[in-house]
Parts: C-alpha cells; sequence; structure tokens
C-alpha cells in the first residue's frame, strides 16, 4: 500500500519550497495526505481490514500535528496548503 517513488517525487516537486526539500510541514502534509487518499480507497473495498484502519488512523494523527505546526509557523502557508489540497479547517 506504500506509494510509488513516481508519484512521491511528484508529490515532493509540486509542494517543496525549494530544490532538494522533502522535509518540510509541507511535503510531509501533501505525502500523507496521499497515503490516507490510497488507505481510503482499500478500505472501501477491504471493510473488515482493522490493521490497516488502525495505520490510517496514525496517518491522520500525524498530518493534524504537522498542520497545527505549520498553522502556528505560518497561517499564511498553512491556508494555502489546505486548499490545494482540498482539506477541511
Amino acid at each position: 500500500m506504500a506509494l510509488t517513488r513516481e508519484k512521491k517525487e511528484l508529490v515532493i516537486k509540486v509542494y517543496q519550497g525549494k530544490e532538494g526539500d522533502t522535509g518540510s510541514p509541507e511535503v510531509q502534509i501533501a505525502l500523507l495526505t496521499t497515503r490516507i487518499n490510497q488507505l481510503q480507497e482499500h478500505l472501501k473495498v477491504h471493510k473488515q481490514d482493522n490493521s490497516s484502519r488502525r495505520g490510517l488512523l496514525k496517518l491522520v494523527g500525524q498530518r493534524r500535528r504537522h498542520q497545527e505546526y505549520l498553522k502556528s509557523k505560518n497561517p499564511d502557508l498553512y491556508k494555502s496548503v489546505i486548499e490545494r489540497l482540498g482539506l477541511r479547517k
């Protein structure tokens, strides 16, 4: 259920601030969102896969922490990332 290398590189390219930026909160939020969306699709088919559901909840918590950090450090960037990813808040 992991991201393919090509998909991950594409997400990083779209959200990175400068060349080689893979650890910034906006990149991490985008990568987590991509993985969360993949897991949601998996769980629509495999409704009783509780271990994947638990992993999904952990990813959602991780993404929330990154969002709170970004919101406290740079609210304008936070708003733009949320809009680009189509997230609520």
